[in-house]
């Protein structure tokens, strides 16, 4: 598994720094020469996907890394903290286009009329992002990579860009080329959004979130179905990009040996490591059936 991810991650972002190094030079180059704001303002934004690919697999590389005396849990959250790189050049980049479309708005004299190679360029740039972005967000989720799913996200704002574009150059063709600059202002402003998407998702990640409750219940149905195992409860579980380690309590019978006990604990453990790929370290707590017991500790209050 771990050396199919790693395969699978390489791919997608060699792919993803490709197509958006080719993307890049041919908005910039038809933008310039169809006197087309937006799509340069959009060659920008591909350039900054160039970037953020690289990034997220840099990102990606270290979370690979396996666990080390320094990092004992290993270096899984290096995937988060890589896409939360990326909303600071989204950022960066987002505030160049906006500043620079508010400029052309203010001093309209500033402003061409795109010709027909911006159309032809804005269409195909449609057709290659969404390819591009689908084949890595599916990549992403498949080998739960936060990092290329956030470039993967990223990549997929370049479909609405590109279709604004079509749009903009078409009604500025018609006698109205205000809207050019305008199209440029809200790709900038999509940025933005996408930028606060990616971040709210990365830091719910590092803080430790459980992405569904259905994870809990295949954690809790795993456990009770473990021979000798009941009432499984105080699941907690902490991601680490794209692992995360399990806790949780159990109840065995109070008059079994330490030994039989300590059994159906890594019994349980094994079993949930074994049907949950995603999980990479379980640590269970035994208790007796029926002894009451106070769960709470300071960290739950």
């Amino acid at each position: 598994m771990d050396e199919y991810r790693t395969k699978a991650g390489t791919k997608a972002s060699a792919v993803a720094i490709g197509a958006n190094i080719i993307l890049t030079i041919l908005n910039v180059i038809v933008g310039i020469m169809s006197g087309s704001y937006a799509l340069v303002s959009e060659g920008a934004h591909t350039l900054s996907d160039v970037i953020t690919s690289i990034i997220a697999y840099v990102g990606f590389s270290i979370g690979q890394k396996p666990a080390d005396k320094e990092h004992p849990i290993g270096h899984g959250r290096a995937e988060a903290i890589s896409g939360l790189v990326i909303v600071v050049f989204l950022a960066l980049v987002a505030y160049e286009i906006i500043t620079g479309a508010i400029d052309k708005l203010i001093h309209p004299g500033l402003i061409r009329v795109p010709d027909i190679y911006a159309a032809i360029m804005a269409v195909f740039g449609i057709f290659v992002n969404y390819i591009i972005s689908e084949y890595i967000i599916q990549i992403g989720k498949e080998i739960k990579s936060p990092a290329l799913i956030a470039d993967g996200k990223h990549q997929k704002t370049d479909i609405f860009s590109s279709i604004a574009i079509l749009i903009g150059v078409v009604v500025s063709n018609i006698g109205f080329p205000i809207l050019d600059p305008i199209i440029g202002l809200l790709i900038g402003l999509l940025i933005v959004k996408t930028a606060y998407g990616i971040a709210k998702e990365n830091i719910d990640n590092i803080m430790g979130k459980v992405p569904s409750q259905d994870l809990i219940n295949r954690i809790k149905y795993i456990a009770d179905n473990t021979r000798g195992a009941h009432n499984t409860h105080n699941i907690k579980v902490d991601y680490f990009g794209p692992y995360a380690t399990v806790y949780l309590h159990i109840e065995v019978n109070g008059n079994l040996t330490l030994s039989d006990s300590h059994k159906i604990v890594h019994t349980v453990e094994n079993n949930i490591l074994k049907e949950i790929p995603e999980v990479k370290s379980v640590m269970v707590h035994a208790c007796p059936i029926g002894l009451t017991y106070n769960h709470d500790q300071t960290i739950d209050k």
